[in-house]
């Protein structure tokens, strides 16, 4: 079989374990696609994204767009020409326009067991409604907010003492793992 050609999406330390996982399983990654380096710090540096670094680091192409709605990235997007766009934490709303765009897809990884807990922050929210149970959803994206088809899941305990911290850094690397298996 073929390994799709992916692009990448993501920003935050949570989208590391994915990227890295796809890398080291040499899925063809035709470009990474993250936020713009922002001001942080008390000398309000501009500071790269922490999949910008490794991206650039595994030498890999990197884009990084103001907005992803804009006619710019957007024909770029569609010169890459991926088979499957995977999201990790990447921090724009997707134009729905552009959701027909790879032939297999845009899977996201999702730090909790859809539907429950849709949207912003679902690792707290489970941690903060006393949740002995979360896990990682890998779905097809679709024009809603986390509403697309769910194509798999794992379930992992949650303690009772675990930090949110601790817990982002486990469904981090379930979610990389989960992903490969979905691919």
């Amino acid at each position: 079989m073929n390994m799709p050609r992916i692009v990448f999406m993501g920003t935050p330390d949570f989208a590391l374990p994915a990227l890295d996982t796809l890398y080291q399983g040499h899925y063809p990654i035709c470009a990474v696609v993250t936020q713009p380096d922002r001001p942080a710090g008390r000398g309000q540096r501009d500071l790269a994204p922490p999949v910008k670094i490794l991206a650039e680091k595994l030498g890999l192409t990197v884009l990084q767009p103001q907005k992803v709605k804009e006619a710019p990235f957007l024909k770029t997007l569609r010169a890459l020409r991926p088979d499957m766009i995977v999201v990790a934490a990447f921090g724009q709303i997707l134009p729905g326009a552009i959701l027909d765009l790879p032939k297999l897809g845009w899977l996201n990884i999702h730090p909790s067991l859809l539907p429950k807990y849709r949207g912003a922050a679902p690792l707290n929210w489970s941690i903060i409604r006393g949740e002995t149970v979360t896990g990682v959803t890998i779905m097809l994206m679709d024009e809603g907010m986390d509403s697309g088809d769910i194509l798999m899941q794992e379930e992992t305990p949650l303690g009772p003492a675990e930090t949110a911290g601790e817990l982002h850094d486990r469904l981090a690397r379930l979610g990389a793992s989960l992903l490969t298996q979905t691919i």
